[in-house]
């Protein structure tokens, strides 16, 4: 019998690892995990850089040693560095249809998933500046501090009044068409008990 349930554990698939640009991705996820209730594990050594080349190293580490990775990146980069969107084009091609990886990338930045919580557009912002300028407007006290981030308030305020599924409303009837796109909620919807959000307004 117990060899059975040894077995049975064995069997049993791990949760995917996070993989993550910055400080603001881990601290997000991290709060968001307990709030959500998100099958998700968050290791601050998988955070921090987010060259391609760093980022396709630390996958090819989680598959190897946990099976599966959710990456969580930036694609603003590439708009000035050639070399930067060729490792992408790189990356996407080994991993864009792997099924043990889920990409989770936002243009220009992540931020402007979290605006979307607030505001529908997909209207070109060109730099995550840009975009944490406009999201100001809703959380005054936003900034990308060790200090403002590992506090869990700024989470619970984009998670309050329903606003995190307006926010996967917008981000999934948008696509990747306009001058902005956001793919996180490949992670919500991959890591959640809930059924898909339709693409509706």
């Amino acid at each position: 019998m117990a060899r059975k349930d040894r077995k049975q554990k064995e069997k049993r698939p791990s949760m995917p690892v996070v993989i993550g640009a910055g400080i603001t991705e881990q601290w997000y996820f991290t709060h968001l995990k307990k709030l959500k209730e998100l099958h998700i594990q968050i290791r601050p050594r998988f955070f921090g850089d987010e060259h391609m080349h760093t980022l396709a190293k630390n996958v090819e580490h989680v598959l190897a040693s946990e099976g599966r990775a959710i990456v969580v990146f930036d694609t603003d980069v590439q708009a000035w560095d050639a070399g930067e969107k060729t490792r992408y084009e790189t990356f996407m091609k080994k991993y864009g249809k792997d099924e043990r990886v889920i990409i989770c990338d936002s243009l220009p930045s992540i931020e402007y998933w979290f605006l979307l919580h607030y505001l529908n557009t997909n209207r070109y912002f060109g730099t995550s500046k840009a975009v944490i300028k406009e999201f100001l407007h809703y959380i005054p006290k936003f900034e990308k501090t060790e200090r403002f981030l590992s506090t869990p308030k700024w989470v619970e305020d984009l998670c309050a009044d329903g606003k995190m599924e307006l926010a996967t409303i917008r981000a999934l009837a948008f696509g990747e068409q306009g001058e902005s796109y956001t793919n996180i909620p490949r992670l919500l919807q991959s890591c959640t008990h809930q059924p898909a959000i339709n693409k509706k307004d």
